[in-house]
């Protein structure tokens, strides 16, 4: 089977720190030709992959304030398209704009949809001759031909686990009130706990107003992105990850990659929360601030073990190549519309 996964181009495929999209097609590149599929990564073309890699983009244009991101996306899925016919299957990474050419793709299309960023792009979705992945059950919009769900996987190796668990807390992921990291200041000092918080700032002035106040380097510190090896450690010397999120979330990976360290999380219950924990084994789920302080206590109550030991089960990177390969072998044997 030939296979183009179609990759984002903001970041380097693996991101050195921040980039989920990349984080996640770098990886079914890499376990699908570790199963032996012939796989073209179009991807920057300083991404690292044991898949053949193509593409225009020299690097990430999140990196670069001279790359204009939507000319590069363009010439991008450009590229891609032009040599969509020497492909079983097209596996699209890149949200919408890839469907906006769909009828140019000279293989079937499958479109994994990582979140839908606002109605504005539903058009895209709806129109396209593509088949879709969600990445949760809570994830999905009523209209598109939804062919499976298929949760993330993360890199376990990577992930160590960590029995004895520091003190402090942690909140992972875009600085954005999307992400709630306000309330994990909150939960944290009413907890009595230290809070350490590591993100890209998505939102300056949500930054400046509501999270730079309460760092002071002890009880709550702030260390921007890191990279995987820092996000691990991080992570495994935490006694609980706080998600208190303000939206409907479609997956979460930093969610799994603390359970996959061990480290229990306390969830607001939206979005995929509800799917992706394990309520008493991997975490808790919360509604209030009072009710995270409360699971902060008793979160300290489960075995960490056991919380790896599920995400191991649930979230292993080579389940998703699994559950990928199986969607994929149902695709090439439809008949073409």
């Amino acid at each position: 089977m030939r296979v183009a996964l179609l990759g984002p181009v903001a970041w380097r495929t693996p991101p050195y720190h921040y980039g989920p999209w990349e984080q996640v097609t770098g990886l079914l590149a890499e376990g699908l030709t570790t199963r032996g599929v012939d796989v073209t990564l179009f991807a920057t073309l300083d991404s690292v992959t044991s898949a053949s890699l193509d593409g225009v983009c020299p690097r990430g244009y999140a990196d670069d304030p001279s790359m204009d991101g939507r000319v590069w996306e363009a010439m991008h899925v450009s590229h891609a398209m032009a040599r969509s016919a020497q492909f079983d299957l097209v596996h699209n990474h890149l949200d919408w704009l890839p469907l906006a050419f769909a009828e140019h793709c000279g293989a079937p299309l499958l479109t994994t949809v990582h979140g839908f960023s606002g109605a504005g792009i539903l058009p895209a979705y709806t129109r396209a001759r593509s088949s879709y992945v969600s990445i949760s059950d809570a994830d999905r919009i009523a209209g598109l031909d939804y062919v499976a769900t298929v949760h993330h996987g993360v890199d376990l190796t990577g992930l160590p686990f960590t029995r004895d668990a520091g003190p402090g807390l942690v909140a992972f992921g875009r600085i954005h009130p999307d992400k709630g990291i306000h309330t994990a200041i909150e939960i944290a000092r009413l907890a009595g706990r230290p809070l350490t918080i590591c993100g890209i700032v998505q939102d300056e002035r949500y930054f400046t107003e509501q999270v730079a106040p309460h760092i002071d380097g002890d009880q709550v510190v702030f260390l921007g992105a890191v990279g995987p090896r820092r996000r691990a450690e991080i992570l495994g010397a935490s006694t609980a990850l706080l998600h208190p999120i303000a939206f409907d979330e479609p997956f979460g990976l930093s969610v799994v990659e603390s359970m996959a360290c061990g480290t229990p999380v306390v969830a607001y219950a939206r979005g995929s929360m509800p799917e992706v924990i394990d309520e008493g084994v991997t975490g808790f789920l919360v509604h209030t601030v009072e009710q995270a302080v409360d699971a902060v206590t008793r979160v300290t109550g489960l075995d960490r073990a056991g919380c790896r030991a599920r995400a191991r089960q649930r979230f292993g990177a080579d389940r998703m190549v699994t559950d990928y390969l199986a969607v994929y072998d149902d695709l090439t044997h439809r008949p073409q519309r």
